[in-house]
């Protein structure tokens, strides 16, 4: 089976991870692009899909491009989720495909459904109030985190109750993220933890696999409820 042509934009942390791991993947990286450099269907060196990583400042644009240049897109950069909707609307005109996630973790997916039926049973206990602390590299600029923001989102539609966020930044901690349910005696508390940077490369190539041939824009909870990404591919 012949390697996936695959453009990388973005060469930052994730974009390193993501070039180590793919070809043990079954991808071909056709492309490096960096934050700086025009997206053509040229400079994609024809990749039959693209990941980016880059920042909340140039995210939209490269979306635009992609779908200008008819190539599908996976989209971790987080921050820039106000131009969503234009970009959406892009990628549905142009004919083409868009996943974009705040996390490419399948764990953290899996983990936000944990999370609302958690809220949804503790919002009808009197005395539970919920908190979530969310603890990222120092180095992270948006705070709080788009996972956070969507873990909150979630608790809050299942539980009809606000979801306060506490953001630490400190050193070199890929992400963790806890929800904790808390009573005057008893306190219940839901951690994810990310161990390695190399777990959100992996999610975001299956999201990229799975992606090719399909029109349109998803999450990664279309990803984990494809008839066809359980229970062997392309997740496991």
């Amino acid at each position: 089976m012949s390697a996936i042509p695959l453009a990388l934009i973005g060469m930052g942390r994730m974009g390193r991870a993501l070039a180590e791991l793919a070809p043990d993947r079954g991808f071909e990286v056709v492309a490096r692009i960096g934050h700086t450099q025009p997206i053509t269907r040229e400079s994609l060196g024809g990749a039959a899909v693209a990941i980016e990583f880059t920042a909340p400042g140039v995210a939209a644009a490269n979306v635009l491009a992609c779908a200008a240049a008819g190539c599908p897109i996976v989209v971790g950069t987080t921050g820039w989720y106000d131009k969503l909707p234009m970009a959406r609307a892009e990628v549905v005109r142009a004919g083409t495909a868009m996943l974009h996630a705040p996390n490419f973790s399948v764990g953290v997916a899996i983990f936000d459904r944990v999370v609302a039926e958690a809220a949804r049973l503790f919002a009808a206990v009197p005395g539970f109030e919920a908190h979530l602390i969310e603890t990222h590299h120092s180095a992270k600029k948006d705070a709080p985190s788009g996972t956070a923001g969507s873990l909150a989102r979630t608790a809050e539609a299942a539980s009809g109750k606000p979801m306060p966020i506490t953001s630490v930044r400190v050193g070199s901690v890929p992400g963790t993220h806890e929800i904790v349910f808390d009573a005057p005696f008893e306190q219940v508390r839901l951690v994810h933890e990310a161990r390695d940077r190399r777990v959100f490369a992996e999610g975001a190539l299956a999201a990229a696999r799975w992606l090719i041939g399909r029109r349109g824009v998803f999450t990664m909870q279309d990803l984990l409820a494809a008839p066809d990404s359980t229970p062997n591919s392309p997740l496991r």
